[in-house]
């Protein structure tokens, strides 16, 4: 027996004064109504109501009961309406967990435009380097995985870019540019080492023939596990370093950063949205999602724009 449906059947029965009356209010049929509160006073040991040909009325055990029911039948609909708020609302904390890099070159600069649009929504974030993140334990999840990522998760993919090589203008002034991946070798490089790896060569491929891969081995000037050092050493000129396309977007549209080596790319990379789940998503995930998305691909599409016309002239 569902007591929880049962309940509201006998509250119904009880409101409207009889059982085919409570059938037509919930749209069941009579012989069901007759026979959940039959099943309900059985599990009770007692009866709830006095029958007649004419009417029914409640027992004095049934007036205790309802008054009851009636409360815990109220606290329920209030526990819906708090949980339902929690998915419906544009209010309240959303809980995002992400890689340090993501961080900071693509939640950190949508900030500001996201709060302004949503001023009821606390964005409470988590930067940590995780193997496999706690995904169950946040509301959105923000993962940068290689592009064939495949995972038993629930996911969505924000973009999907490529990496690319780039420098300073003042080091294209100072140095020079590479006309051919090999002459990589005759420049100060910068690299990004992967953790608990050797540092391997400079693998480069046309993104319109991926299978033809050159191996370039460079002797960087500078090695380091972490994005943000490599960036700002190369927007203050030290070098040529790799890094995708949707996070030096913005640098490239203000020229702060010119590609290097164009068409060449030496890798592609996704950004993944991770959910708890399918069901019952928030409405503040929802558009926090669909903003996430919304300004990254439209910095990609500026940086595209830029990389087009530097080639076109």
């Amino acid at each position: 027996m569902d007591r929880l449906l049962a309940m509201q059947i006998f509250e119904r029965v009880a409101n409207e004064g009889g059982f085919a009356a409570a059938a037509r209010a919930l749209d069941i049929s009579p012989p069901v109504v007759t026979r959940v509160v039959a099943e309900l006073e059985a599990h009770l040991g007692t009866r709830l109501f006095h029958r007649t040909t004419r009417r029914v009325a409640l027992t004095e055990a049934g007036e205790a009961y309802l008054a009851r029911v009636r409360q815990i039948l109220q606290d329920v609909d209030e526990a819906d309406s708090i949980a339902s708020a929690h998915t419906h609302e544009l209010a309240g904390r959303l809980r995002v967990s992400t890689q340090p890099v993501l961080a900071s070159y693509v939640i950190a600069p949508l900030l500001s435009g996201f709060r302004q649009r949503h001023p009821g929504i606390v964005v409470d974030i988590d930067v940590e380097t995780h193997r496999n993140p706690p995904i169950e334990d946040y509301d959105l999840t923000l993962l940068g995985v290689g592009a064939g990522f495949d995972a038993d998760i629930v996911a969505r993919k924000v973009i999907e870019s490529d990496v690319i090589l780039v420098a300073s203008p003042d080091y294209v002034v100072r140095k020079g540019v590479p006309n051919a991946p090999a002459d990589l070798v005759q420049h100060e490089c910068l690299r990004l080492k992967q953790p608990d790896e050797p540092l391997r060569a400079w693998q480069l491929w046309r993104d319109s023939s991926p299978k033809n891969i050159i191996d370039v081995h460079v002797e960087p000037v500078l090695i380091a596990n972490h994005t943000d050092t490599l960036l700002r050493a190369a927007l203050d000129g030290a070098g040529i370093t790799s890094i995708a396309l949707d996070i030096i977007a913005p640098y490239l549209a203000r020229g702060e950063m010119v590609r290097i080596l164009a068409p060449w790319i030496t890798g592609q990379l996704a950004m993944y949205a991770a959910l708890p789940s399918r069901k019952f998503i928030p409405q503040r995930s929802r558009v926090f999602l669909d903003y996430l998305v919304e300004h990254t691909r439209a910095q990609n599409d500026k940086a595209l724009k830029v990389l087009s016309e530097s080639v076109e002239h």
